[in-house]
Parts: structure tokens; sequence; C-alpha cells
């Protein structure tokens, strides 16, 4: 295995002191050009990289924020992933990016990675819904910021969208077209997202005159296409079928149609289906998806300048003050739904 070249190696090759080193890496027009450019050459021949993790841990402040979401085969949580990057960047910072897979034990191992690495802060969509994971990684003093949830029970900030109003507005939607019997393609039951747009929908066949009855929830294990799929088969087995489904996200809805289409049944004609996230897929599907849009990319974004704000006033003047910021999202109506009855 080839040894790493330290800079003792470097100063050596130059003849310089290792100071003299240091100063040509972090302070250069304080080194005279001659030395300097020896210096330089030194390090070109030797192929000397600085252990920008070491300086890190010496000046106490890294240069890199992690990001932890549910899942990284989820278009959202790409966009989400773009929006704190972009801020990051601008800020000079890198973002370190990993996938919990929904998996409670998955996420604790990666916010024990973040607190051994001492990131700056941590971006943080929680899978553990008793919130223990988020209680261990508090004890490390590392910043974080919750991510598509609200900061319930926290005193973090959070950066989320109105998922109760975004629950209304897809089953207000299919109720205006005529829908009196509509199936809940939900996920996993533990996530506060699942929860809150279940609410929203119940809210909006209320104020329709329609009783919770009239929502048929059909649960998954997971927020993918896959799961979809099942809960496609599942729904087909009904024997009294709804007419219209709405999905907790936009992979569960494509799952549905694609389950729709192998059975020959017609989308819209037959089943009207409204995903949620209006992820790039939604509109190019075999039949456009009408889905109900989250703005990602700027959820992410803020979250990351919430992030940099109190690791800033961490360091220098001034008091952070934790915010709960919450977007609202937006019904975008594609053929899916679109089925006159």
């Amino acid at each position: 295995m080839a040894q790493s070249v330290g800079i003792k190696d470097v100063a050596r090759a130059a003849g310089v002191s290792v100071g003299t080193v240091s100063n040509v890496i972090n302070r250069p027009d304080s080194v005279a050009s001659e030395t300097r450019a020896r210096v330089q050459s030194a390090i070109d021949r030797l192929g000397y990289v600085r252990s920008e993790s070491a300086r890190q841990l010496r000046a106490g402040r890294s240069r890199i924020m992690g990001l932890l979401v549910l899942d990284m085969g989820n278009p959202f949580f790409v966009d989400v992933a773009r929006g704190a990057e972009r801020a990051a960047r601008e800020a000079g910072l890198g973002v370190m990016v990993c996938n919990s897979a929904q998996n409670a034990g998955e996420e604790a191992e990666y916010l024990s990675l973040f607190a051994e690495q001492r990131v700056r802060g941590v971006l943080l969509t929680p899978a553990d819904a008793t919130g223990r994971n988020i209680e261990s990684f508090r004890r490390h003093g590392i910043p974080f910021v919750l991510v598509d949830r609200v900061s319930e029970g926290t005193t973090e900030c959070s950066v989320s969208v109105d998922d109760v109003a975004g629950g209304a507005l897809a089953v207000g939607h299919l109720v205006d077209a005529g829908h009196r019997s509509i199936a809940y393609v939900s996920g996993p039951p533990g996530l506060n997202q699942v929860r809150d747009r279940r609410t929203g929908a119940l809210n909006a066949l209320a104020e329709a005159g329609l009783g919770p009855q009239a929502l048929r929830e059909l649960p998954t294990e997971r927020l993918d296409v896959a799961a979809g799929r099942d809960a496609g088969a599942r729904l087909l087995g009904l024997a009294e079928r709804p007419t219209a489904v709405f999905c907790a996200n936009d992979l569960l809805a494509l799952g549905v149609l694609q389950a729709m289409y192998a059975a020959g049944v017609t989308v819209p004609d037959d089943l009207a289906i409204v995903g949620y996230d209006d992820i790039e897929f939604a509109a190019a599907a075999a039949v456009p998806l009408t889905s109900v849009r989250q703005p990602a990319v700027t959820m992410g974004a803020l979250a990351a300048e919430l992030l940099l704000e109190e690791t800033e006033t961490q360091n220098g003047p001034g008091a952070h003050e934790h915010r709960r910021v919450v977007l609202q999202p937006e019904l975008v109506v594609r053929r899916s739904s679109l089925a006159a009855r």
C-alpha cells in the first residue's frame, strides 16, 4: 500500500520548515515568491494533498453538512438535495448525502457517522417515528434542521409543506369531479406526512358532507412503485371498488397506474388517480398524473439556509431564533383524474 505524503515530506523535499509549508498552503502572500515556488514544486512533485479533515478538527468548523433522507430512489428527495447543495455551495460548503431507506436502524448509524465526522450540521427527514434517534443525536450538540417534517415536540428549525392542506386539495379535487368512494394508498402509518395527508383527505370529505367511510385506506410498508403495484392489486380485489384513488406520493401512484394498466382498467375512465410530490415522472407517465406539488428544491435550500444561519451564530455574535417554515402545496391537474362522471 502506498504511503501518504505528509507536510513533513514536502518540507524535507523543499528544504524549508514545516511552518513555511503551512504558510504557503494557508497564507501564500506571507512567503517570498522564490520560496513559495520551491514549496509548490515539491507539493506538485510529491502529490501532496492537505488533510482537510484534520484542518477542520483543529479549527472546530467543518465545511461539510450532512443530509439524511428517507429514500434517494425517490426523485422528490433528489430535488431536496439539489436545493440544499445549491445553498451550501454558495456558502462554500459541501453536502454529504445519506439514505436511511426508511429504516430507523440505518438512520441511527448515519447520525453516528455525522457525529464522528463532526459535520457542520445536519438536514434530517426522520425515519424513526419514536424520536429516539433525534434525542440521541441531540447530545452531540450538532445543529440540525428537520426537512419535510414539522418540528413538533422539538426546539429545532424545520421546513415542511402543509400536508393537511395537500391532502385536502387532492381529495377535494376528486369530490368536485363527482367521486364519492375514494381509496387512500397511504404508505407506512408511522410517518407524519402519511397521517397529515389522510387528515386533509378526511377534512375535504367532511366539507363535502361525506363521512370517513367514503375513504378506504390501503396502507403500504414502503413509499415506492412496487408498493403501489401491490396496493393496486389489492384495490382490484375489493368487492366494491372505489372510483378514485389518492396516493401518498407519486411513486405509489405510478405503481397503482401500472397495476391498472396490466389489468385492463382504464385510467381515468374506470379509476381516477391523484399522486403527491409532482416529481418529473408524473407528467411523463403513460397517463399524465394529477399530483399535489411540493416545492422540493425550495424546501432543501431553505433548510440549508436555516442551518447555515444557526451555525454562523454559534461561532459569532448574535442569537439564532429557531423557526418553523411551512410551505404551501399546489394541485397540478392532468389527465389521470379528468374523466367526466
